[in-house]
């Protein structure tokens, strides 16, 4: 049974205490910003009455997110959920797939791959658009095909690898929404290598987001192109494509995106004062829009945001029950500390709760994986922070095993009796 569980308010000032018995829910209300440490019996997903919180910002773009990379926490969203074509945004799915299998050791970036006449005449100088400018029939290395598509957002740097990665750029096209599926991006489809035109390129600016915050902690080193101002191919030197890098202090990143379907698009990232963001947005009508766009909620983000600590690391965060052991619960703790974007001088309202299945049986280990502390703003989800057993629980005696399975048994006739009210 899934059971959310009540956290440790240690060094936390309590507000208020209530208790719903017979329902066995446990609300705590803790100062700063009002936030609600919770323990109820339902895991449907953010408490009902949790409210958009956008801090008041608006944008001009329809469609755009603002999240912190290092807990994945959206700060603000419009439209977040609305599928699009992603243009040369999608470029980050092609590069995902490429910056992969080089970590899988499947390629190297001393490789060289053959330029088709195929993707010489769609991709590179006949076709008109961006382009590496490499010669057909030449061969590229990997580490200047990934320059040339990232830097100069290149259709030919992406059909070659697709070519040469999965036999042709259609069957590249199905990996990459395969792979898209095992990244969590449940709604991307993609139809080619480079975002051309195609009614099977779709993305949501939130799986955008998600795809470059997975880029940036997954692949730091490859990361590191994407900030690079400018590459020369073929005696041609092209400066990147991002306005952001000369733009934004601390801006290192992404990629920018624009077809007739898609309007104009960006997925930017900069870091100030340690602290990253990543934005997105997408059907702007000029590049100065989108430009100017991406940098005001950027900045926005940085000067009403900070990061707080509800938790630090190996800290009591709360407790599991444990069915048959010598004791009734378990110390719970996480290896991470829990941190939570707010609003600076703001009155964030934030809900943290334990997830996991249980009651725990003994015996339990310490280190033992027992579930998930979720902390929502609003009807957000800010940070869901893995969590396990503090302390080593025995096995209990015969008695109060037999107490455990009698308890277990009643209060699982009262669950079915409450289910079917």
């Amino acid at each position: 049974m899934a059971l959310f569980s009540n956290l440790s308010a240690r060094g936390v000032p309590l507000t208020k205490l209530s208790r719903l018995v017979g329902v066995g829910l446990l609300a705590v209300l803790v100062g700063w910003a009002g936030m609600a440490l919770a323990a109820n019996k339902s895991v449907q997903g953010a408490p009902a009455a949790a409210a958009k919180d956008d801090g008041g910002y608006d944008t001009d773009a329809p469609t755009a997110i603002l999240i912190e990379a290092s807990s994945g926490s959206v700060l603000f969203e419009k439209n977040a959920d609305e599928l699009r074509a992603p243009s040369s945004m999608m470029k980050l799915m092609t590069a995902e797939y490429v910056f992969r299998a080089l970590q899988r050791g499947e390629i190297q970036l001393t490789d060289e791959f053959k330029v088709s006449e195929n993707a010489w005449r769609k991709g590179g100088a006949p076709a008109g658009g961006s382009t590496m400018f490499a010669e057909i029939h030449s061969r590229v290395s990997v580490d200047n095909l990934l320059h040339g598509a990232i830097i100069q957002s290149g259709n030919d740097s992406c059909m070659v690898l697709a070519e040469a990665l999965a036999g042709s750029e259609s069957a590249f096209a199905e990996k990459l929404t395969q792979r898209a599926r095992e990244l969590g991006l449940t709604r991307s489809t993609f139809a080619n290598s480079t975002g051309l035109p195609d009614p099977g390129n779709k993305m949501t600016v939130r799986e955008l987001a998600k795809l470059a915050r997975h880029l940036i902690l997954t692949y730091p080193e490859n990361y590191k192109i994407f900030g690079e101002r400018e590459f020369t191919w073929n005696k041609i030197r092209q400066q990147n494509r991002n306005p952001l890098l000369t733009m934004l202090e601390g801006a290192d990143g992404l990629k920018t995106g624009f077809t007739k379907e898609g309007g104009y698009g960006m997925v930017g990232s900069a870091v100030q004062n340690g602290m990253r963001l990543i934005v997105v947005v997408n059907g702007l009508e000029g590049a100065d829009d989108r430009a100017n766009e991406t940098k005001k909620i950027l900045e926005w983000g940085f000067r009403n945001f900070e990061s707080r600590t509800l938790f630090k690391a190996e800290d009591l965060v709360g407790y599991a029950k444990v069915f048959g052991g010598e004791k009734r619960s378990v110390k719970l703790t996480s290896t991470e500390p829990v941190r939570v974007m707010v609003q600076k001088n703001g009155n964030d309202k934030l809900i943290a709760r334990i997830l996991y299945r249980g009651p725990i049986p003994a015996p339990v280990q310490p280190g033992q994986p027992v579930g998930v502390v979720r902390v929502w703003r609003g009807a957000n989800l800010a940070v869901e922070v893995p969590l396990h057993a503090a302390e080593e629980i025995g096995q209990g005696s015969m008695t109060w095993r037999a107490f455990d399975s009698v308890s277990e048994l009643v209060i699982g006739l009262v669950r079915a009796g409450v289910s079917k009210l």
